[in-house]
């Protein structure tokens, strides 16, 4: 796996390169990096071009200033404009679903399939009330997990969190929804205790012709909480939209 980096406007983004094929992307959440992915790095890298993004302000790219959602996903794009990047398969859990959807609509010509696992995009309320769900998000999901993402966590640093938080609170995408053009799979954990399925299904009525699968023991995390489960849905939905095409 390939290494890299690309700089725009004073900000960088950290990814890594794997594997061969159309191109699938995928963008970490709230607290996360892209080692989040590493149970379904060898599936979807078995056909694909995989790049695994490392947000500013965490992973790899932990020293930076965490961006605000839209202007992450400015940065997204201009990286796939730089790369070319076509027929792009867009991942993202959680804020990076939420950044995904922004991506979605900025560049439709070269986003043809989103995959919203656990999508912020709908979530409301005060700070307060998220940071409470936080424990009982991570104790509903694979525990032997946990120190991953307290250790992904502390490595960002509060600062870069609460200005994640603050900014996908504050920022909709109610209106955004009905333009987007891509494919789209939403997928959830039925556990979900930081951002409730029925979020998860009214994202998926909003978004035309969206479809909505729930794995029932998976938490928030739910690539992690259901690796095979997770690889079989998306790669399914991606070979369908290949027979389609």
């Amino acid at each position: 796996m390939r290494s890299l980096e690309f700089r725009s406007r004073g900000a960088t983004l950290r990814y890594d390169q794997t594997g061969q094929g159309d191109p699938i992307v995928l963008v970490h959440g709230l607290s996360g990096s892209g080692r989040w992915w590493r149970r379904n790095i060898p599936a979807l890298s078995a056909a694909h071009r995989v790049y695994v993004l490392d947000l500013a302000g965490y992973g790899q790219a932990y020293r930076q200033r965490a961006l605000g959602v839209r202007d992450a996903a400015t940065l997204i794009a201009a990286w796939m404009d730089s790369l070319d990047l076509r027929r792009v398969t867009l991942i993202g859990h959680s804020l990076g679903g939420h950044i995904s959807m922004h991506v979605a609509a900025l560049r439709p010509g070269r986003v043809q399939n989103l995959v919203l696992a656990c999508a912020s995009g709908l979530l409301r309320g005060s700070l307060y009330r998220v940071a409470l769900n936080l424990p009982r998000a991570a104790l509903t999901g694979r525990l032997t997990f946990v120190p991953r993402i307290l250790a992904d966590a502390a490595r960002s640093g509060p600062r870069n969190l609460w200005r994640s938080t603050t900014d996908l609170l504050k920022d909709s995408v109610q209106e955004l929804l009905p333009q987007l053009t891509a494919r789209t799979l939403v997928i959830w954990g039925g556990r979900d205790a930081l951002v409730p399925p029925a979020l998860g299904r009214a994202l998926a009525q909003a978004i035309p012709g969206a479809r909505y699968e729930e794995i029932p023991r998976a938490g928030h995390v739910v690539m992690v909480d259901a690796p095979a489960r997770f690889n079989a849905l998306v790669l399914d939905f991606l070979r369908e939209g290949a027979g389609e095409a």
